[in-house]
């Protein structure tokens, strides 16, 4: 927790912009997961191997994991990663992430996932968890 104090705009909660992702290995991503179905899965984990602070890294492979436990690992990890770089991109816990920008889609993806993912497993609590976070991030774009 920072104790730096969050300053509210005339137009209300800030808005955080995570840094760009690598072009390359998000080039590699978007290859990995046009390759034939049985090579999918196999081709993003060695990105995500190869660039482990890759957010839409983990969210791809969260979305080609073997099985639920799996997905819900691999969305949890670009969370907890994406919650970093959002605490280091000057978030204090409040505010927007808009969905807009393509440097936080990694961290929505993840989160979407990861909801997505709890739902299926019957973790409700943690599903709805999830869901509100989206929406206060960016409730022009998440709603439920």
């Amino acid at each position: 927790m920072s104790d730096q104090p969050v300053h509210l705009s005339p137009g209300g909660p800030p808005s955080t912009v995570l840094p760009a992702e690598d072009p390359v290995a998000l080039a590699a991503i978007e290859a990995a997961l046009a390759a034939p179905e049985g090579d999918r899965r196999r081709l993003v984990a060695e990105v995500v191997a190869a660039n482990p602070d890759l957010l839409a890294g983990w969210a791809a492979l969260g979305s080609v994991a073997r099985d639920e436990v799996e997905a819900y690992a691999c969305y949890r990890v670009g969370y907890h990663r994406g919650l970093d770089r959002m605490r280091a991109s000057g978030w204090r816990g409040t505010g927007y992430l808009p969905a807009a920008a393509p440097s936080n889609r990694g961290f929505l993806d993840s989160l979407e996932g990861l909801a997505a993912t709890a739902a299926r497993l019957g973790e409700a609590d943690e599903a709805e968890r999830c869901r509100h976070f989206l929406v206060q991030l960016d409730p022009d774009t998440y709603r439920w």
